[in-house]
């Protein structure tokens, strides 16, 4: 019995016993079955790995799904036309509902670009975004100098702009005046 006090101390130690060659096997399974004894610990561990799986389920349902491709044309229009300004990190980007104001669009958007050539890039992608889903822009004007692009889609027209073209011709204020009811107020007299 020597022997096997000798081994279980051997196995704390995990270091095989000197005394006697057939004690060397009996150590080893000794030694396999403490480090299975010792991983019960680490089982513990990822017995809580299960709870932050539930944690990224919970995130990845958190996570908005992609929309449906709407019927409409112009509204599918409209949606890869903000795609494709949001690839490419356009600023400030903003809807205008035309609709009853004008015969000649439905919809502005306006965006701005960083530089001249970030407004080419964003009018370039906006066009290719518009040709990939069969309607390719009626018109595209002012992409040499690229302060102001306009890309005609026919119901939508986009704007791309520097900030300070954008400032200087303010088209959302030129398209919303009268939008908002403005507030009476009372004078004393």
């Amino acid at each position: 019995m020597p022997t096997t006090t000798k081994t279980k101390a051997a196995a704390r130690t995990r270091k095989p016993a000197a005394s006697k060659t057939a004690a060397k096997p009996a150590a080893k399974t000794k030694a396999k079955t403490a480090t299975k004894a010792s991983s019960k610990p680490a089982k513990k561990a990822v017995a809580k790995k299960p709870v932050a799986k539930t944690a990224l389920k919970k995130a990845a349902a958190a996570k908005p799904k992609k929309p449906q491709i709407p019927n409409d044309p112009v509204e599918r229009l409209r949606l890869r036309v903000l795609t494709a300004l949001d690839d490419l990190k356009a600023q400030n980007v903003q809807e205008i509902d035309v609709r009853g104001k004008t015969s000649i669009a439905d919809l502005l958007i306006v965006a701005s670009g960083t530089s001249t050539r970030h407004v080419k890039s964003l009018a370039d992608e906006v066009v290719r975004f518009a040709k990939q889903d069969g309607m390719p822009p009626l018109g595209v004007e002012g992409q040499r100098e690229a302060e102001w692009v306009l890309v005609d889609l026919g119901d939508i027209v986009v704007h791309v702009m520097l900030p300070r073209v954008r400032e200087f011709y303010g088209l959302e204020r030129l398209w919303t005046v009268g939008d908002a009811v403005p507030q009476m107020t009372a004078i004393a007299g």
